[in-house]
């Protein structure tokens, strides 16, 4: 007899799926019982790129291409008054993804989707390199700190970055308060984009969050999950800071849908208010295709703590080329020792040496998938005659391509920092930028499904 048991672990969400058991549980006089239909949410995700991360398997209503159709559709009818201001925000990640399938720069792909999400009646298209410069400098702030209370606090190193929402929730529901102190707080910069959407854009435009439909596009399905966290949900508006997530891919359907190639889309001027432009190009940040927090950290950490100015950082590759390092030495002595670790098996072999006491960093990118964000689950698909390796190669040029904007570089962000952070208080500045983890009691919370 086999006997499979997978715990889900259930969090509130109002997504709900039916999932029908492919087997009958063998029962111990021989015959068979049909089981139930297991329902379970879209917060009870593992993040195992199984069914729930699988468009084909599990059509995931309210977070897809179709509930913006629906809500543009909704726009058209209403009265003034009942109209959502539609708001999409992309990811540079998934820009590249783009740009690769339509032969255009990221930039040029960046001007098209502008246009393209206007024609349909979306109102402002951002750009979340932006709302990810705050990340970085957020993440640097918190790094300087956790690394003077080290000798107090043994789990304040080393700090592990938080952006992926897989990572999360595997730490969350595998290794739970053993690892979560270690988790940088620091916000994704999806739901950076959220703050800044459906608080600061809002105010500024006289309008209610819940007014606002806010739309990301994003490289891989499990910012879907990310953005369901009821600890991203505004209680007071009613309304999530990000209202739904879609792929990259389920661009290109959109696309498809709408019979239109993005490279025959005519370009628009894009949107300042919430994205990083010089001209008509779009700005990144230097380091992984991933976001580079490791090297902004590096790079801010060394000049200060030690006062040391990086120019560039060099990668010693470990057990694969999933897991690098990176050390600055003084005086033979290395005083500060990062890694990149990506995919699930490095992040296993990572935490083990945590719980051992054996881990020598002081910080880790951590990423879900292999080879990092540019390799996300939901991004494009390379065609026929393309090989996986190929085109991800082609995306990481494309998105290295972007001139990089040094985080504490950027006038419009500080500005911000200054007239919104500010005025709300340093306690509320905080719940805007950070977040929180919780550790999911597997005795009390976890639901058992046999199948």
């Amino acid at each position: 007899m086999l006997l499979f048991e997978t715990n889900i672990f259930f969090l509130t969400v109002n997504l709900q799926y039916n999932i029908t058991p492919t087997c009958s549980l063998c029962l111990q006089d021989g015959g068979k019982q049909k089981l139930e239909k297991a329902k379970i949410t879209l917060n009870d995700c593992l993040a195992c790129s199984g069914c729930i991360t699988s468009a084909e398997s599990v059509l995931i209503t309210q977070q897809s291409h179709e509930e913006i159709y629906r809500v543009l559709r909704n726009n058209k009818q209403a009265g003034v008054a009942e109209q959502k201001v539609v708001v999409v925000s992309v990811s540079p990640q998934s820009r590249a993804s783009l740009a690769a399938r339509y032969g255009l720069s990221s930039s040029e792909a960046g001007r098209r989707l502008t246009a393209f999400f206007k024609g349909l009646g979306v109102h402002h298209v951002f750009d979340t390199s932006f709302s990810r410069t705050f990340s970085l400098l957020e993440s640097q702030r918190e790094f300087v700190e956790r690394f003077h209370r080290k000798e107090q606090d043994k789990q304040a190193l080393p700090m592990l970055a938080s952006a992926c929402p897989g990572w999360i929730c595997y730490a969350e529901k595998t290794h739970g308060e053993f690892i979560l102190p270690y988790v940088s707080s620091t916000r994704s910069p999806q739901q950076m984009m959220g703050s800044l959407v459906k608080g600061f854009f809002a105010g500024q435009q006289g309008l209610n969050p819940q007014q606002i439909y806010h739309v990301t596009v994003m490289p891989c399905y499990d910012k879907k999950l990310e953005a369901s966290r009821p600890d991203f949900y505004l209680e007071e508006a009613d309304t999530r800071e990000v209202d739904c997530v879609i792929t990259s891919g389920e661009v290109v359907k959109m696309l498809e849908e709408e019979k239109v190639l993005l490279s025959d889309v005519e370009p628009a001027p894009l949107d300042t208010m919430f994205s990083s432009v010089c001209g008509d190009e779009l700005l990144g940040h230097a380091g992984s295709g991933s976001g580079g927090y490791l090297h902004h950290v590096f790079t801010h950490a060394a000049r200060q703590l030690f006062g040391e100015e990086v120019k560039e950082l060099t990668y010693k590759t470990l057990k694969n080329k999933d897991f690098q390092e990176v050390t600055l030495e003084r005086d033979g002595v290395v005083v500060l020792r990062f890694a990149a670790t990506y995919g699930f098996r490095n992040i296993q072999n990572l935490v083990q040496k945590l719980k051992r006491g054996k881990s020598p960093y002081h910080f880790v990118e951590v990423m879900a998938c292999p080879s990092g964000c540019l390799n996300g689950g939901g991004q494009v698909k390379p065609l026929p005659e393309q090989n996986n390796k190929e085109l991800l190669q082609q995306v990481e040029d494309l998105y290295k391509e972007e001139r990089p904007l040094v985080p504490e570089e950027d006038q419009h962000v500080a500005e911000l920092y200054q007239s919104w952070l500010q005025s709300v208080g340093e306690e509320r500045a905080r719940e805007l930028l950070h977040t929180q983890y919780h550790a999911v009691d597997k005795a009390t919370n976890g639901l058992l499904v046999k199948w």
